[in-house]
């Protein structure tokens, strides 16, 4: 067990480095990492790891929306929140309800940053527009710095990770399905993303 490097607060209080194909688990609160994906041990309960999927309809939906207003020139909805060009709409498919947060996997080939935003379950896409007050928070922010093209450490936020990871299996609760807006940064993009998370089945 290694102890992560601890960087001063920039943006928030903690920060987590980690190897590539190993990310939070119930530990990394103390500040451990280790060279395979954390496991969380709990006899009675079997791990399920849930992918992140690209929505491919969704996000040209989305995009065509964008689209239609600038053609028209008119103006979004009041609070209505519009994709980005750098973003793209994933899914989450839960076979499971009942579930514990365990840890993230998040593999980024090449450096760049990947910012991760859930969205509320008022947001029902086949009816309506997604609004601003329906991204939760935190979102989880994972980046692999420019340097070395053999290292492959990730970064990211450790607590916002943890209570981003707890709200997604409180809210599997009531929801078969969660849609998260992907934003690629610095070099990062769809291809180059691998990210998925991991749980315990509640008994």
């Amino acid at each position: 067990m290694k102890t992560c490097k601890k960087e001063p607060r920039v943006e928030k209080e903690r920060m987590e480095e980690v190897k590539a194909k190993t990310f939070l688990d119930n530990s990394s609160r103390s500040g451990t990492t280790t060279s395979q994906p954390a496991e969380v041990r709990h006899p009675s309960m079997s791990k399920i790891e849930l992918p992140f999927r690209l929505d491919t309809q969704l996000t040209e939906v989305m995009r065509l929306r964008v689209q239609s207003l600038q053609q028209r020139g008119q103006k979004r909805q009041d609070g209505e929140r519009l994709l980005m060009p750098n973003e793209a709409v994933y899914r989450l498919d839960f076979s499971q309800q009942s579930l514990q947060f365990s840890h993230w996997m998040v593999r980024l080939n090449q450096a760049g940053r990947l910012t991760i935003t859930a969205t509320s379950q008022l947001w029902t896409p086949d009816l309506t527009h997604l609004m601003t007050r329906q991204l939760l928070e935190p979102a989880g922010v994972f980046w692999r710095p420019q340097g070395n093209a053999h290292d492959a450490t990730i970064n990211c936020y450790e607590a916002d990770a943890h209570e981003f990871g707890e709200r997604i299996a409180e809210l599997a609760k009531v929801r078969k399905v969660m849609y998260f807006l992907f934003a690629f940064a610095d070099g990062c993009s769809p291809e180059t993303v691998d990210c998925s998370i991991s749980f315990t089945e509640e008994s």
